[in-house]
């Protein structure tokens, strides 16, 4: 007979960075970039650690959705804790579009000049792909609100 799991069981969720401690709580689900595609962590998910890519980090809590745009990292699922190591860790609702835009710009500019040592070249990629996901992520907040399931 197959065991049954209590189902009102919350995750606790840590989103750390190297600067700050980006989210502390319990939460139903989360849903990451995994540097292989999209995963997903439920009550009782199997001990785990894996690489993170970069994207957007859905935490789901009760009849709410808040997203992050996460930048590489590391996950770590245990069985008391699941733990988000990131380079870097923007929830949706503080990403300042307007600054987002600008470096997006910046990078675009970078890239077009085409006067760079190849690590310039990297860099100016890796800050454009950044600017690009801050710029996703915050505008379909803000085109969908904070996000309520019923």
């Amino acid at each position: 007979m197959p065991r049954s799991w209590p189902t009102e069981m919350p995750l606790e969720l840590e989103i750390v960075t190297p600067e700050r401690l980006a989210f502390a709580d319990t939460v139903d689900a989360v849903v990451l970039p995994g540097s292989q595609g999209e995963l997903g962590v439920l009550p009782h998910h199997a001990p785990l650690i894996t690489t993170l890519g970069v994207g957007e980090l859905r935490i789901r809590k009760g009849g709410t959705e808040e997203s992050f745009a996460i930048v590489g990292g590391f996950l770590q699922v245990r069985p008391d804790k699941v733990v988000v190591m990131a380079e870097t860790a923007d929830m949706a609702s503080e990403i300042d579009l307007e600054k987002a835009q600008a470096a997006r710009r910046e990078a675009e500019k970078a890239l077009e000049s085409g006067y760079h040592e190849a690590a310039d070249l990297s860099a100016a990629r890796a800050a454009l792909q950044q600017a690009l996901l801050r710029i996703r992520v915050a505008e379909r907040r803000h085109r969908e609100g904070p996000r309520h399931r019923g």
